[in-house]
């Protein structure tokens, strides 16, 4: 198949018009509704019904899916082209407790970043586009792996979790705790479906959730003031104050990682990976 031809097919089957589409790509409709049929013809099959407002056939579906990949990989490559004669600062994603602890520390080594949050499934997606360079994601260790499409993940530290409570709490002077013993006290997690909320679930309890909330200093305010309880990955515990942090003996842990594209790197990628990876390792 010409991959002119397909990319003309896929302009059309979004815009369900030969004219629209022809508008689209700066060419004339015969000459869209030409490429078209010529595309028909090489497959030996029919992708639109021109009898029903352009909609796709089965054989259309298969291919506007292709054809849609194609085209992402193009506009891929061209920023990455663009890339390697003008690279620009490194585009960083991170969530966010690893921007609050891990990715500062490794950004200062580095130099010429742009730090973004997101969650890990919406910075994975991003890599794969192109709209930034490399990601730090996690996922919880207890879960089967999780690959994502389009990217390379690269293993950095698994972590364990430390319970953090209110400095005056009856548990606070004990060297060690269990989840368990938490059973009763109100929490504060990032929702009620995340690794917090399935490890208590696993240690026999739903938490009573008095806060839902992703941002580490609101949560860090809470425990202070005595209106909840959590559990932190210790590589961000580090950054606590004002709270009493406790081993846990049953700890549930995280595993985090790099997302990089599969091609076409910027010049700092490798550098930002190992980079993450000896800081992990010294705060680990």
């Amino acid at each position: 198949m010409d991959p002119r031809r397909v990319l003309t097919f896929r302009a059309v089957a979004h815009e369900r018009s030969f004219s629209a589409a022809a508008r689209a790509l700066s060419l004339t409709q015969p000459a869209v509704s030409q490429q078209v049929a010529a595309l028909e013809k090489e497959v030996g099959a029919r992708l639109l019904d021109r009898e029903n407002a352009m909609a796709l056939t089965a054989a259309g579906e298969v291919l506007l899916a292709h054809a849609d990949a194609i085209a992402e990989r193009f506009a891929l490559a061209s920023r990455q082209l663009g890339e390697l004669t003008a690279p620009g600062r490194l585009r960083i994603g991170a969530f966010p407790s690893a921007l609050a602890a891990l990715v500062p520390q490794a950004a200062t080594r580095i130099g010429q970043v742009t730090l973004e949050e997101g969650s890990t499934p919406e910075l994975a997606e991003r890599v794969r586009r192109g709209e930034l360079h490399l990601a730090v994601g996690f996922q919880d260790a207890a879960q089967p792996r999780r690959e994502h499409d389009g990217v390379e993940r690269l293993d950095l530290v698994r972590e364990s979790f430390v319970a953090a409570l209110p400095p005056d709490h009856p548990l606070a002077a004990r060297e060690e705790i269990s989840l368990s013993a938490l059973a009763d006290e109100p929490w504060v997690a990032p929702s009620g479906d995340n690794l917090i909320a399935r490890a208590c679930r696993a240690a026999g309890f739903e938490p009573r959730l008095v806060m839902i909330s992703r941002d580490p200093l609101a949560n860090r305010a809470l425990v202070t003031q005595g209106m909840a309880v959590t559990i932190m990955p210790r590589l961000l515990a580090r950054e606590f104050t004002g709270v009493a942090l406790r081993p846990l003996t049953d700890p549930p842990q995280r595993d985090l990682y790099v997302l990089l594209p599969p091609g076409g790197r910027h010049p700092l990628a490798e550098d930002a990976y190992r980079a993450l990876r000896e800081v992990a390792s010294e705060l680990s």
